[in-house]
């Protein structure tokens, strides 16, 4: 578990996968990733749950336990680097719980994984989620454009990351 000022981020848990099947199911969400459906299928986040169960965490609220939404980084061991992935549920945004639990899963990133470098993607479409990325201390690397081909349209990938070195920075700064 990981625990920031607002939110506890967990393993994800079948018990999630109504809140997760609510949330995933909304049509800006899916808009906004690679590999979420619209419509969100029945069922589809208990196989979510079952598949990331060991590699993903849920974003809850400290007080409640409610969940906002998920998070996790991938990492390749053999290169050192880790790939952030996230969303949050709609009647969530603009509250900073994305930009948090970023800047959480990177200190994960680099304190337990010993990872060297960690890097995010998001569409061109959705700048509020290069936003998150900056906040949490990422620069950006380029766009690939028309890198991905997203419900029949072609669509730009912007590419951020943090180093090690400019994570342990950061955390001098404090």
């Amino acid at each position: 578990m990981i625990t920031t000022a607002r939110l506890l981020l967990r393993r994800p848990e079948l018990r999630d996968a109504p809140a997760i099947q609510t949330l995933a199911a909304a049509r800006e969400i899916a808009l906004n990733t690679l590999t979420i459906p619209h419509p969100y299928p029945v069922g589809a986040a208990e196989a979510w749950v079952e598949k990331h169960a060991d590699d993903a965490f849920a974003i809850t609220l400290r007080d409640s336990g409610e969940l906002v939404g998920v998070i996790g980084v991938h990492p390749n061991l053999e290169h050192m680097h880790g790939e952030i992935g996230y969303w949050i549920g709609v009647p969530y945004w603009g509250r900073g719980y994305a930009s948090e639990a970023t800047a959480a899963i990177i200190d994960y990133a680099f304190g337990e994984l010993k990872l060297n470098r960690v890097f995010a993607e998001h569409f061109g479409g959705n700048p509020g989620s290069g936003r998150v990325m900056q906040k949490a201390g990422m620069t950006y690397e380029g766009t690939l454009r028309q890198h991905h081909q997203k419900w029949g349209e072609f669509v730009d990938v912007v590419v951020y990351s943090i180093l090690r070195i400019e994570w342990k920075g950061l955390r001098t700064e404090d």
